[in-house]
C-alpha cells in the first residue's frame, strides 16, 4: 500500500508540470493585457515598459514561465496584479475557509440526503418510492444552478424577506446565526445537483447489490431485511460514491463560479471571476494549479478509502505485494 501511495505521489510530478505549461500558454495567448489597467492617459512608452517590468510581464512566455517556476519550487506563487500586489498565496488564504465552509457544507447535506433515498429507491425499485425518487432526481440534476439561485433569492430574500441574499455576514452581525442563515440557499443550490447524481448512483449500485448471491445467503440464514440492507449492501453501494466524492474534493478549495457569484460569497469562485475578468495571471495560474492538486489528491484519497471499503481490493494489493 505505502509503494502504491508513493508511486502516485511521484505522478503528481509531471502532471503538474504539464498543467501548468498547458495553463500558462493558454492564459498569455488569450486576448487582452492586463497592463492596460494601469496605462494611464498622459505615459510614456518608456513609464509604461517600466511598468511592465515591475509586473513581471517583460521577456519572452519562456522567461516568464521559467521565472515564474522558479518561485513556486521556492515556495511563492507571486503577487497578485490587483489587490495592491497583494501576495497570491495570501490572498488565498483569505478566501478559502469560506469556499471550504461552503463546499463542505454541501458535500456533507448531499451525502445525508442521497443514501438514504437511492436505497429506498434501489430497494423499491420500479415502485412508487422508486418513481417519486427518479422524477425528482432528473429535475435536480436538470436545473440550472444559476437559475435556482435567483429563484431562491427571489422567493425567500426578496418576497419572504426570510433570508439574506447575498454575502457571508450581515454588516454589524458576525454571530453564528447569522452566518448559517447567509450559508442556507447558496449551500441548498449546490447539494440539489449533488443529491441527484449521488441519488441515482447509489440506487444503481442497490439493484444491483440485491441480485448478489451474498444477498439470498443473508436472507436464507434469516437475516432482516435493514440488517442486510445497512450491513452488507450500503457498503459496497458506497464504492461509486467515493470515486465520485474523490472528483468533487477540489471542489471543496475551488468552489463554484456560478453560485458564488450568484449569492455573493467571497470565496475561492469569485475569487477566480475576478483574476479571469482582470486577467491576473499570477492569482488564475495559483488558482489552476491548487485545483490540479486536490483533484489528484482526491482521486488519491478515493483510492484509500476503496482499500478500506472493498476486502477485494485490500486482498489485491497484499497479493500484487507478496
Amino acid at each position: 500500500m505505502a509503494k502504491h501511495i508513493a508511486k502516485r505521489l511521484l505522478q503528481l510530478i509531471p502532471v503538474l508540470l504539464l498543467v501548468s505549461i498547458f495553463s500558462f500558454l493558454i492564459i498569455h495567448f488569450a486576448p487582452g493585457d492586463p497592463l492596460n489597467m494601469y496605462i494611464r492617459p498622459d505615459m510614456t512608452q518608456e513609464e509604461m515598459d517600466t511598468l511592465r517590468a515591475n509586473l513581471g510581464l517583460d521577456g519572452t512566455i519562456v522567461d516568464q514561465y521559467l521565472g515564474w517556476l522558479n518561485n513556486v519550487l521556492h515556495g511563492n506563487l507571486g503577487n497578485s496584479l490587483t489587490n495592491s500586489g497583494q501576495p497570491v498565496a495570501d490572498r488565498i488564504l483569505e478566501v478559502l475557509p469560506n469556499t471550504i465552509l461552503l463546499m463542505g457544507t454541501s458535500l456533507v447535506l448531499s451525502f445525508v440526503i442521497s443514501i438514504p433515498l437511492g436505497l429506498i429507491a434501489g430497494l423499491k425499485k420500479n415502485q412508487w418510492p422508486d418513481q417519486i425518487i427518479s422524477f425528482f432526481s432528473y429535475i435536480g440534476i436538470s436545473i440550472p444552478s444559476f437559475w435556482f439561485g435567483l429563484i431562491l433569492i427571489i422567493v425567500f430574500s426578496l418576497l419572504l424577506k426570510v433570508l439574506p441574499g447575498s454575502g457571508i455576514h450581515t454588516i454589524g452581525d458576525d454571530s453564528l446565526l447569522d452566518l448559517i442563515r447567509h450559508l442556507i440557499m447558496p449551500s441548498l443550490v449546490l447539494s440539489v445537483g449533488n443529491v441527484a447524481t449521488f441519488t441515482r448512483y447509489i440506487r444503481s449500485a442497490t439493484i444491483s447489490q440485491l441480485e448478489e448471491e451474498y444477498v439470498l445467503t443473508a436472507k436464507a440464514k434469516g437475516v432482516s431485511q435493514r440488517g442486510i440492507l445497512f450491513s452488507h449492501v450500503l457498503k459496497n453501494c458506497l464504492l461509486p460514491v467515493i470515486t465520485l466524492a474523490g472528483m468533487r474534493f477540489s471542489s471543496l478549495v475551488t468552489g463554484s463560479f456560478i453560485v458564488e457569484s450568484v449569492f455573493g460569497w467571497p470565496g475561492m469562485g469569485t475569487l477566480g471571476m475576478s483574476a479571469i475578468n482582470n486577467l491576473n495571471y499570477p492569482m488564475i495560474m495559483g488558482f489552476t494549479m491548487l485545483s490540479c492538486l486536490l483533484l489528484i489528491v482526491g482521486n488519491l484519497i478515493a483510492d484509500l478509502l476503496y482499500y478500506v471499503a472493498d476486502p477485494r481490493i485490500k486482498s489485491g494489493f497484499k497479493e500484487a505485494q507478496g
